[in-house]
């Protein structure tokens, strides 16, 4: 452990079958008015919808609705939430849906009352909050993100094609956010699988940064080999309450800030994804899903060492007579094999990305790196290589 760090984070998680019965007990604690925020139709359709409005009745709340809200949640959307929040003086917002809702609801909670544009301030300046904000809950019904246990929110401009993520400040925690594995049954195959390559791209780009002897690339290691075996699983049979819940408990401990303690990390995966999401509005993880292998090759010789022991650790590569370089390239091998098999995309045509897309969604992507310091030429390569 390298590093000094400090470590906080409040958000109080219910996990389990009966975890919605906790709801009532939490939204008593809160104001009058609450948003509530949510996607389309699934939540009507399982159910849970009516039981949320139940629960808010009985607490004695007015409920103001946000509804619609995409699997890449929208400026204009959110704006729209900040115009609600706003004119009825909402108390408290109630985020139901996976995590783009999440983002989109943390967005609505630090741009209602801000002065300035929300996505300038925010998402391209990176500035530090300094209006009211509106706390918010979670119900989480489709796992990836991790955005129920953390402070980031990713939100896209589709005027300007901006694809943009922000780590708001400590305030931004949910209060408490409610995990039912069933309440991920009905979410679609495809949806499921984007979801979990979400949380393992979440892993590789933690774990991916540095050489010590650091106790989160052990932890690292063991979530990733828990979602390896699980994934399988989950395809066979999606209401295995077992296996969903182990993918949702990864997915919250993926992001929820103990992986990357003492790590200097590298998104640059996110990055390149970012701006794939913002001119193909593609689902996220698939998007990653697409360009981690590609990256991975591109950057594995710069951190070796890293490289052969996910190699070991995480694929079982056997090591006998085999180079530093061919064990670590055969991890890769692996990571690309597993993407396949899980029926996960694996190139960025398939995403609707073109060839005259390539160039402007490279020269726009947000640069960074970690064994390697990227160059917009050289995201250029990576997404060539990825199509």
């Amino acid at each position: 452990m390298k590093y000094d760090f400090n470590f906080y984070n409040p958000t109080r998680i219910h996990f389990g079958v009966s975890s919605l019965d906790m709801l009532k007990n939490e939204m008593e604690k809160y104001g009058k008015k609450i948003l509530l925020v949510y996607g389309k139709a699934s939540i009507k359709k399982i159910g849970l919808y009516d039981k949320i409005l139940n629960i808010l009745e009985e607490c004695n709340k007015e409920v103001y609705e946000l509804s619609g809200v995409g699997s890449n949640p929208t400026y204009a959307k959110m704006m729209e939430g900040c115009r609600i929040a706003r004119q009825e003086g909402v108390d408290f917002i109630l985020a139901v849906g996976g995590g783009s809702v999440i983002d989109c609801s943390k967005g609505i909670a630090a741009g209602t009352y801000s002065v300035e544009d929300p996505f300038q301030k925010y998402y391209i300046s990176n500035d530090k909050i300094n209006n009211k904000v509106i706390p918010l809950g979670t119900v989480l019904t489709m796992v990836g993100t991790g955005s129920e246990m953390n402070t980031g929110s990713v939100i896209t401009n589709t005027q300007l094609k901006l694809k943009k993520g922000h780590n708001y400040e400590e305030v931004m925690y949910p209060k408490f956010s409610i995990l039912d594995p069933t309440l991920t049954y009905s979410v679609p195959q495809y949806q499921m699988l984007s979801g979990i390559f979400d949380i393992m791209s979440h892993l590789m780009e933690q774990y991916f940064s540095g050489d010590d002897d650091n106790v989160s690339d052990y932890l690292v290691e063991a979530l990733l080999k828990s979602l390896i075996a699980n994934t399988p699983k989950a395809i066979a049979n999606p209401k295995d309450y077992e296996v969903r819940s182990n993918i949702m408990w990864a997915s919250t401990m993926a992001l929820n800030g103990l992986m990357g303690l003492s790590k200097t990390q590298d998104w640059m995966v996110h990055s390149i994804e970012h701006q794939v999401g913002a001119y193909t509005f593609c689902a996220h993880g698939m998007g990653l899903a697409a360009v981690s292998p590609s990256y991975y090759r591109y950057i594995y010789k710069d951190g070796l060492a890293k490289f052969v022991r996910f190699a070991k650790n995480v694929w079982n590569v056997d090591i006998i007579g085999k180079t530093d370089d061919e064990v670590a390239r055969e991890g890769i091998s692996c990571l690309e094999k597993f993407i396949a098999e899980s029926q996960m995309v694996t190139n960025l045509s398939d995403l609707g990305v073109t060839t005259e897309m390539v160039h402007d969604i490279a020269y726009s992507t947000d640069l960074g790196g970690g064994y390697k310091a990227m160059t917009h030429e050289d995201v250029l390569e990576v997404l060539k290589e990825a199509m």
